[in-house]
């Protein structure tokens, strides 16, 4: 038997997805494949018809779809229903079952390189960016028992948004970005969830950490570039560096695991990742 994966979005043509779980594939010594879905918005119910019809395993959804594929879908668990994205499916006898894995494929991966953290739950996190992953992110450390989770972000409202996924133990202040750069000493671990510092404009930063406590975790989502100026300006301050291609490692570990039922292991999939994605 073949199993069918895919990964549905637009554009979507430079995926690393369909190269992490052939690997995680043939670790496994599962036949399957897993193909690259590259459609328009008029397209979309017609695509997930077929997947569903064709028996999909399970398929992943990137942006633009993360939220439009939700009425196509016959149930969510509990963390793709408070966050109000997908980015996971699982093919369950023709039941279509949505997931998010960015909060838990991000803990994994902080959890693999900064294992004590998880224990901290007294250490002071921001949050730089109110969007689809920032909310997946926010959730997990707030379900996981952090007492203090900051959000910077321009366009209060969206930060906000995300303030009422807090759990009962975890406070929030939503700062604007000079709140952010003045208080940037307080926290023990930052994360940068926006697109600022991508390529093609990776000359820019979200932030200055002139002040970062050289003690602090400073995490950035963004993998294409590897280093990002914000991660090297937090380096040269003297933080502790989390790279964000970990996170897309991990966030597809999880939906492998929801599909097959174990988890498959990550071994040199990060350093031959971290090599692909600087040539």
């Amino acid at each position: 038997m073949e199993y069918k994966l895919g990964l549905i979005g637009y554009p979507v043509k430079h995926s690393l997805s369909p190269w992490i779980h052939s690997q995680f594939l043939e670790n496994a010594k599962i036949n399957g494949t897993y193909t690259i879905h590259d459609i328009k918005d008029e397209c979309l119910s017609k695509q997930i018809d077929m997947m569903r019809e064709t028996e999909y395993k399970g398929f992943n959804v990137t942006l633009p779809y993360k939220q439009k594929v939700i009425p196509y879908l016959d149930e969510l668990d509990d963390n793709a229903s408070n966050i109000g994205a997908v980015n996971t499916v699982l093919n369950d006898e023709g039941r279509l079952i949505g997931y998010n894995t960015d909060g838990t494929g991000y803990l994994r991966s902080l959890q693999q390189y900064y294992p004590q953290i998880v224990e901290e739950k007294d250490k002071s996190i921001l949050i730089i960016g109110a969007g689809g992953a920032a909310r997946g992110i926010y959730y997990a450390l707030s379900q996981l028992g952090f007492q203090t989770i900051d959000i910077v972000n321009r366009t209060r409202d969206n930060a906000v948004s995300i303030q009422e996924l807090a759990s009962r133990n975890t406070v929030t202040h939503v700062l604007s970005l000079t709140q952010g750069e003045e208080n940037i000493h307080q926290y023990d671990v930052i994360i940068q969830t926006t697109n600022v510092g991508m390529k093609p404009g990776v000359q820019y930063s979200p932030l200055k950490l002139n002040n970062i406590r050289d003690s602090a975790i400073v995490s950035d989502i963004i993998y294409q570039p590897i280093w990002t100026n914000f991660l090297k300006e937090a380096f040269s301050n003297g933080a502790r560096i989390h790279h964000g291609h970990t996170m897309l490692l991990y966030q597809a570990q999880y939906a492998f695991e929801l599909w097959f039922g174990f988890r498959p292991e990550i071994g040199r999939m990060d350093q031959q990742l971290k090599q692909l994605l600087e040539g």
